[in-house]
């Protein structure tokens, strides 16, 4: 097993993959690291895959796939996670705006500071305001939600202890919430460290506006997974059943005042639609966290649960 694997997710960086392989390989071998660096080609339009090509011929080291088009960093992280054998899995972007400089402090500080992930924190970045405005809003809206105290949640440069990558699943665009992912899966010891940022020197970003729509809702996801995955009728049930007794008590107390307070119709006042409505949607909840459970309980994974460690006790068997 390696010390130190390197998982790269790249789209149309064939300018920067040279000289960042050239950097990371320099920082290993200073620092006397058994490494490898495995790039994902998120679908490449231009030469990059060509160019990773190039770079096996000449470095042993390097591990490379390519999809067939483009899935999205997600895909191509939880693909890298799956092939990386290191004992740290390191994760930075291909456009050199993370330095592999920064590979040694990360590496000590899952190893010898016993942390499951250590987040970088550009802390100065080169980023137009547009950019990073909205991101300490997301960074602090995400550290609230989640309890996952982070100054900088979707940094690409982050290292993680081995045993973290192999436990968690990426999707959809979830990377930019692998701390919370990996908080729910057990694995709390999260730490920080400020990095530096590099100005973007080829190329533009492969991020557009999207990411302000998308990321709120993918968070909600997680927290709704992680809460309430194996038990949706917890939720659903107790909604339900709130809901659903709340319009019955409007319509017991519309049916008292008819009968013995002699009252107009019932039906000729408008909190009589609002208790049947507050029925319908509680019989509605209920049904949806009923049929909830019977998915959750036929799920291949629904009795997975991770185990730190064990005595007298094969886990193999």
């Amino acid at each position: 097993m390696n010390n130190v694997s390197i998982v790269i997710p790249l789209f149309n960086e064939e300018e920067s993959l040279p000289e960042l392989t050239a950097w990371i390989s320099r920082v290993m071998v200073a620092n006397n690291y058994s490494y490898e660096i495995v790039f994902i080609d998120d679908g490449s339009s231009d030469t990059s895959w060509k160019v990773v090509k190039n770079l096996m011929e000449s470095n042993s080291h390097i591990k490379a796939i390519k999809f067939r088009r483009n899935y999205g960093k997600s895909a191509a992280l939880n693909e890298g996670f799956k092939y990386a054998d290191g004992n740290v899995v390191i994760t930075m972007d291909a456009d050199l705006q993370d330095s592999p400089e920064e590979i040694p402090d990360l590496y000590n500080m899952i190893m010898e500071g016993g942390y499951d992930i250590v987040s970088g924190w550009k802390k100065k970045r080169y980023d137009p305001i547009t950019k990073t405005i909205p991101t300490k809003l997301y960074n602090y809206v995400t550290s609230k939600m989640s309890g996952v105290k982070l100054h900088d949640m979707n940094c690409g440069l982050k290292a993680y202890n081995v045993e973290v990558v192999k436990n968690i699943e990426v999707y959809g665009e979830m990377h930019r919430y692998i701390p919370v992912i990996a908080k729910w899966a057990g694995f709390g010891n999260i730490g920080e460290k400020v990095v530096q940022h590099q100005a973007r020197k080829f190329g533009t970003t492969k991020f557009g506006l999207s990411r302000f729509i998308y990321g709120p809702l993918d968070l909600l996801s997680i927290m709704f997974v992680g809460k309430f995955g194996k038990r949706p009728m917890h939720l659903f049930g107790s909604l339900g059943g709130l809901s659903f007794l709340g319009g019955f008590a409007i319509a017991s107390y519309l049916s008292i005042a008819r009968l013995v307070w002699k009252e107009y119709e019932m039906t000729e006042r408008p909190l009589f639609y609002l208790g049947i409505l507050a029925m319908i949607i509680g019989v509605q909840l209920f049904v949806a966290g009923f049929l909830g459970e019977l998915i959750s309980r036929s799920a291949r994974e629904r009795n997975r649960y991770q185990i730190q460690e064990s005595l007298g006790i094969s886990l193999e068997d």
